[in-house]
């Protein structure tokens, strides 16, 4: 019995290279969600930056989908994922570095952290276009919900853990110094996919090629696919508003609410909870609704706890109702990227795999340095409060283009087509149309 079909009876863990994989995520993720809290404080704390340059920090941080999010997934799938994943991780893990190296030496500087900021960003595209094109390869189609629910609550599990730990290293060593776990974490995760024994072949060029070429058949594969189309919207629409929220957030919690570090880490924690819960909970619900339904219902229940934002005030009131509204979010969030992430791998040929997630992370992702600005722009000239508020209402909008979509007639999401009719869904929708109009369950199943 081969590793993938053993890992189709009993589950993704029994596979050992996707427990070195999940692993990897583990390490990777934890040393983030410490720098999500650390490295804002060192602009607030240590530099004392106003609202609008932590939003350009932000902005920094994400401007890498605009900037190389296309290509990448072209080179990406000139490539082998394995060992551009590997030195992605070393490129963080030098970045980050870098920034306690400048504080010890006394030359520390907002200019420094932009940069890391668009380098480690620049690597974190090609490590996720890798890393979720790489899945497939790993375990065989009808694992994929289970393998990326497992990587979700890995993501969750750091989200809950790391922001309060990442708070309390803050208060005890200084954010500046605090990002070194997220170096380590980075290290981790290259020794963990250095393990991986699947032979992966470097990918055949197509004759006659270019990139040019090639980053243009994976925006008519999603363009194309009427699906596909409104879960890039949408999930871009989400991560706008996303971002207002990030480039905002420290600013309101330490400023308005009144948080020291470790206070601000604990509630960003228990904000990770509902997403944890999510990812736990992704497979059943799947199942038991249908893969389309829970994209739909995930971002219309849970959007209005956004709202609970901007009403947090001053003192632990504040605290418990930022969380709270966080946790709701998350928890949808989560749902519902397992859904759409799991179909999309579901039903593209491998040799398109890195050109659709770089598409749809240049459509999805590119709204987040957009959005950075923006909430950087309203904190600094309104306050926080009214950047919370806008952000609470743009929440709120997210669903619409699913609703006016076919996705809302459907139970389950259409079947995995072949490589023949996959590359036929630029031009003519085919099966994927049929069973939208059909409002019939498809093949695709979630658990």
């Amino acid at each position: 019995m081969s590793d993938t079909s053993g890992a189709a009876r009993g589950g993704p863990l029994r596979l050992r290279d996707f427990r070195l994989l999940l692993a990897g995520a583990a390490t990777g993720q934890f040393g983030a969600q410490v720098t999500l809290v650390a490295l804002p404080l060192v602009a607030v704390l240590v530099l004392d930056a106003p609202a609008f340059q932590v939003g350009l920090l932000t902005a920094a941080e994400t401007a890498a989908f605009l900037l190389v999010g296309l290509p990448a997934g072209a080179l990406t799938d000139r490539m082998r994922k394995r060992p551009l994943m590997i030195r992605a991780d070393l490129v963080r893990a030098i970045a980050m570095a870098s920034i306690p190296a400048a504080a010890l030496g006394g030359v520390l500087t907002m200019a420094q952290l932009y940069v890391v900021a668009l380098v480690t960003g620049v690597a974190t595209v090609f490590f996720d276009v890798a890393h979720q094109s790489y899945l497939p390869q790993i375990l065989p189609r009808e694992q994929l919900v289970a393998g990326n629910g497992a990587l979700e609550t890995v993501r969750s599990t750091a989200h809950v853990s790391g922001p309060g730990i990442g708070g309390g290293l803050v208060q005890l060593v200084g954010a500046q110094f605090a990002v070194i776990v997220d170096a380590v974490g980075y290290l981790l995760s290259a020794l963990f996919l250095l393990r991986i024994d699947k032979t992966e072949e470097v990918p055949e060029r197509t004759a006659g090629g270019s990139l040019r070429k090639e980053i243009g058949e994976g925006v008519r594969f999603i363009f194309g696919h009427p699906l596909l189309r409104v879960i890039a919207f949408t999930t871009g629409l989400a991560n706008f508003f996303t971002a207002v929220l990030m480039a905002t957030q420290t600013v309101h919690l330490v400023r308005v609410v009144g948080l020291e570090a470790g206070g601000l880490g604990l509630v960003l924690s228990a904000s990770a909870v509902g997403g944890l819960l999510g990812a736990l909970a992704a497979g059943r619900i799947a199942t038991r609704l249908g893969q389309a339904r829970v994209i739909l219902l995930s971002l219309l229940v849970t959007g209005p706890f956004a709202l609970l934002w901007p009403l947090s005030g001053h003192g632990v009131a504040g605290a418990v109702l930022f969380a709270a509204g966080s946790a709701v979010v998350s928890f949808g969030a989560v749902l519902y990227n397992v859904a759409q992430v799991s179909f999309r791998q579901g039903m593209c040929p491998p040799r398109l795999l890195g050109r659709m997630n770089a598409t749809l992370r240049f459509l999805m992702w590119g709204t987040l340095p957009l959005g950075a600005l923006l909430g950087g722009a309203l904190a600094q000239s309104y306050g926080s409060r009214t950047a919370l508020a806008w952000c609470a209402v743009g929440i709120l909008a997210v669903p619409l283009p699913l609703l006016l979509s076919p996705l809302r007639r459907m139970r389950d999401l259409p079947a995995a087509q072949d490589e023949e009719g996959a590359d036929a869904a630029p031009g003519t929708p085919g099966d994927a149309a049929r069973a939208e109009s059909e409002d019939r369950p498809a093949a695709t199943t979630a658990g």
